[in-house]
């Protein structure tokens, strides 16, 4: 392993950046620093995930890698960690930014296309729908999420799950190197060849350093159809199990969920959908419009009420799941299925479709499988779901008190699925800090031996920490 040897003792953490330490700081930085009590403290700390109040030490406004580096050094000579943050969705799963730095990447923003080579250089504060377009200028697709407004950083280092998974496997099997900056400051260039321990350890698992930016393989999609098919929410066991039958045929090449969906009354809903609940099945079909249209005549046959389903780019994508374009308060949580059965789809739906359910906006079952399969891909840490479903409930919490209820009625939904479960949990759909032994199954002694060989104090501070 080459990391750095020995890497010295962090100073014990304070509770806060002295005064006299900040302003050296700030003078040192392209950037903006922030603290507890200056103009734009709030919102420099808020996170995507709205429900999660953080509150660190300060502020860090990156706004290229010199400052990342001049911050990581600066908080390891005042015994203070980095916790690096471009949009905060996955905020909740690190346990304390107590005598924290955070540091927000979201300037870090660049997105550069080599067409020739088909790759992405991009930057750690990037947005998956930036990407998606600019790659889709040239006839060119990443493996993003299913939302255009999660960072590139923190989804590839997730693993990442996305609307081209079952054909291409986990976003982060798309990195091609990664550039850094370690515990010591130092800034590196990791992939394969460079660093490989690290590297392997950054495709889903735990990367202890900051990410400045990623270049990522883009891939030729050539013709693309998606959307949703809705019914009424009473034709819910019909669609479901058409969907089972239906799914269980498909090429790798098609990627689709089925989903109970209760929209609020409120006026940021379509009109069409507002204060009404449905069943829907939702595709992303890699084929002509025949061929897509031959596919999802199975499904169109049982007489959708709504039908949204056209070609489009891969850039439109993050369009298709419909998650919310601004920062909103929320709760989820997943189980992964064994198989998708009728027995399995049969106790999703009873608690769906139950009075406990009702505080739930969405309740999900994704397929899996394809380029997703154990044995499929390797070279990561995380390279594929042990799996055939993905169910995710969530819900909205507008208010605190609001949260109860929408933790009780996603622990009901995925209770009622443990007879069925894989015992897989897939990082990005983990909202507080998961146990690593879940997070990583025979690999979590691996990556504790290379976050112990980088950063052996912990001083970069990531979701799901590994100990």
């Amino acid at each position: 392993m080459d990391a750095p040897s020995p890497v010295p003792p962090a100073p014990a953490v304070p509770a806060a950046l002295p005064g006299e330490h900040a302003e050296r700081l700030r003078a040192a930085l392209h950037g903006d620093l922030l603290i507890p009590g200056d103009d734009g403290w709030d919102a420099a700390r808020q996170a995507w995930q709205v429900r999660v109040d953080q509150r660190p030490a300060a502020v860090v406004v990156a706004a290229d890698a010199d400052d990342v580096v001049t911050t990581v050094r600066a908080a390891r000579e005042l015994g203070l960690r980095v916790a690096p943050q471009s949009t905060g969705h996955a905020a909740g799963t690190i346990p304390s930014l107590a005598g924290t730095i955070l540091l927000r990447t979201w300037r870090l923003d660049e997105v550069t296309i080599d067409a020739a080579a088909g790759t992405a250089r991009v930057g750690a504060g990037a947005l998956w729908g930036d990407v998606a377009a600019r790659a889709a200028e040239h006839g060119l697709a990443a493996v993003a999420g299913m939302s255009s407004t999660v960072g590139v950083a923190g989804l590839l280092l997730g693993g990442g799950l996305g609307w081209l998974a079952r054909s291409h496997g986990l976003g982060a099997s798309s990195l091609v190197s990664i550039d850094v900056v370690d515990a010591l400051g130092r800034t590196l260039t990791v992939d394969a060849e460079h660093h490989g321990d690290l590297f392997w350890a950054a495709h889903g698992g735990s990367a202890p350093v900051v990410v400045t930016a990623v270049q990522i393989r883009l891939h030729p999609v050539a013709q693309l159809s998606a959307g949703a098919l809705m019914w009424p929410v009473d034709r819910a066991a019909d669609v479901a199990h058409a969907w089972r039958e239906w799914s269980a045929g498909l090429p790798d090449t098609v990627t689709s969920l089925v989903r109970v969906l209760r929209y609020p009354p409120i006026p940021d809903i379509p009109e069409a959908l507002r204060g009404r609940s449905f069943v829907a099945v939702e595709a992303a079909v890699q084929a002509d419009p025949s061929s897509a249209a031959a596919l999802l005549q199975p499904l169109r046959a049982l007489g959708p009420a709504l039908d949204s389903v056209r070609p489009m780019s891969p850039a439109e994508l993050g369009t298709v799941h419909g998650d919310p374009p601004r920062p909103s308060p929320a709760y989820g949580a997943a189980v992964v299925l064994a198989e998708i059965t009728p027995e399995s789809v049969d106790a999703l739906l009873g608690a769906a479709l139950s009075a406990p359910a009702a505080p739930l906006l969405s309740i999900e079952l994704r397929q899996l499988g394809g380029a997703l399969t154990p044995g499929r891909a390797d070279g990561g840490a995380v390279a594929a779901v042990d799996g055939a479903g993905l169910v995710y409930a969530v819900g909205i919490v507008p208010v605190p008190e609001a949260l109860e209820p929408v933790r009780a009625a996603a622990a009901a939904v995925t209770g009622a699925l443990r007879p069925y479960a894989s015992g897989t949990v897939v990082k990005n759909f983990a909202e507080t800090p998961a146990p690593a032994s879940t997070l990583y199954g025979d690999q979590v002694d691996r990556l504790r031996r290379v976050v112990t060989a980088w950063d052996p104090d912990r001083m970069i501070s990531t979701g799901h920490p590994i100990d």
